[in-house]
């Protein structure tokens, strides 16, 4: 499954805010429409929303042949539209990622090739992904996922689930928690759905409730995904991550944190250079339409948190395994052909 395709000159994606209780798809055909659909979250999850701008690349590329832009008078217009899509999600890299790979002179074959090539290098990386870490996952193995991190959030079978998906495929038996993730309910409403399409044997739990059933020994590995890596290894993700990786840590569990190549910047020396986006308050202080506090009541709702390199056991990419986590092994495996 892909949350996202090429058809027939329009962009398709899931609406993932209707998820699960609807399936619904809908199209863009203009690089603006791209850029509400990411900022609002019909799609989201780095590796995709890095897809979803490339293609919106394409849609300003047709955009422009319709107009009869030529020359200075197309880049302009392609530059605005790139820099419209790159101001949608501040955090995952994977958007100004895919971006520079979109060359604004290029024509509007050449974009969409580009963006078809990435959406297949992302789905067969993630299968690598996905290979890796199901050497991870023994018989009986309760796993702990946070937020989502399956083919919704990527161009195929996706970073932190496909483990999960390649072991119940060799016939791997295992349990999955998969806890809420508030305040929007990603492990809930996605990684729950996703589970249950594949036919995957899992319990939702609150999130204050995993490092009780790590204690009583329900939980031997935590696995997630990243939406930003930096050099030394620690892991922008899903706020509420820290958390996990802190208690994964005092119970002696593997903490596992799977992403592609495109999700790593080398140019961040560490996580406190990370910007971390801030979303609306709405989100913490309102259930739906309902409001669950007081009228005076203000809330704090950053999108992510980081957690330190050293709280991470291992990182599964789609150029190999790094472990130990730190710069000199990850860039080691991040250079090195596969």
């Amino acid at each position: 499954m892909t949350p996202l395709e090429w058809h027939h000159d329009e962009l398709r994606m899931i609406d993932q805010r209707l998820l699960p209780t609807e399936l619904i798809w809908v199209t863009c055909n203009h690089a603006s429409e791209v850029a509400t659909r990411i900022r609002n979250m019909t799609i989201r999850g780095a590796p995709a929303i890095g897809l979803a701008a490339a293609y919106g690349m394409v849609l300003a590329s047709q955009e422009a042949d319709g107009q009869s832009l030529k020359g200075d008078a197309r880049r302009v217009f392609l530059q605005k539209a790139r820099a419209e899509l790159a101001a949608t999600r501040p955090t995952a890299v994977n958007l100004f990622w895919a971006l520079e790979r979109c060359d604004v002179a290029a024509d509007t074959g050449e974009l969409l090739a580009i963006a078809k090539q990435l959406h297949v290098d992302d789905a067969q990386g993630n299968r690598r992904i996905g290979e890796d870490g199901a050497a991870l996952i023994t018989p009986g193995m309760g796993i702990l996922t946070h937020c989502n991190a399956g083919a919704l959030a990527t161009g195929g079978w996706g970073t932190g689930l496909a483990p999960l998906f390649v072991a119940h495929e060799r016939g791997i038996p295992f349990h999955v928690f998969v806890d809420e993730t508030r305040p929007r309910l990603q492990g809930a409403r996605l990684t729950a759905w996703e589970l249950a399409r594949a036919g995957i044997p899992h319990t939702l739990i609150c999130d204050n409730m995993a490092p009780s059933l790590m204690r009583e020994g329900k939980i031997q590995l935590c696995l997630t995904g990243a939406d930003r890596i930096a050099a030394n290894g620690d892991v922008a993700n899903k706020i509420g991550t820290y958390g996990v990786a802190v208690a994964a840590r005092h119970h002696q569990l593997v903490m596992a944190v799977a992403a592609p190549r495109s999700t790593f910047d080398l140019r961040i020396a560490s996580g406190t250079d990370i910007p971390i986006e801030q979303r609306s308050q709405d989100e913490v202080t309102r259930w739906g339409v309902e409001r669950i506090c007081p009228d005076a009541t203000t809330a704090f709702n950053p999108s992510f948190d980081v957690t330190p390199a050293q709280l991470v056991s291992l990182l599964l990419t789609d150029c190999g395994v790094i472990s130990p986590v730190n710069e000199e092994r990850i860039t080691a495996v991040l250079t090195r052909s596969r």
